[in-house]
């Protein structure tokens, strides 16, 4: 799972820069730089916030975060043929 990129990533596009965001979430900036760059894991509330503040709902975030190493063997064929294209349909509904 790549949390952390997937939140850097939404907030980029909607136009935050870390410090301003970090203070929308009331955590640090320097947090939050280890939150996108997945060297800490935030507690469920955090993650919380930074999903309300992205305007993203809880799930969808959790799911842009899943990479194949997330998936059984037996089903990574699958999400290798459908999962680029269902996270762009996601991206493009709610974080854009």
């Amino acid at each position: 799972m790549n949390l952390g990129n997937t939140i850097k990533n939404i907030r980029k596009n909607k136009g935050f820069t870390q410090g301003q965001f970090a203070t929308e979430c009331n955590i640090t900036q320097t947090y939050l730089s280890q939150i996108e760059n997945n060297q800490k894991e935030p507690n469920l509330s955090v993650i919380k916030t930074i999903a309300e503040k992205l305007d993203v709902p809880l799930p969808i975030l959790f799911f842009l975060s899943i990479t194949e190493e997330d998936v059984k063997p037996e089903k990574k064929e699958m999400f290798n043929a459908v999962g680029d294209t269902v996270k762009e349909i996601i991206n493009e509904i709610f974080t854009i």
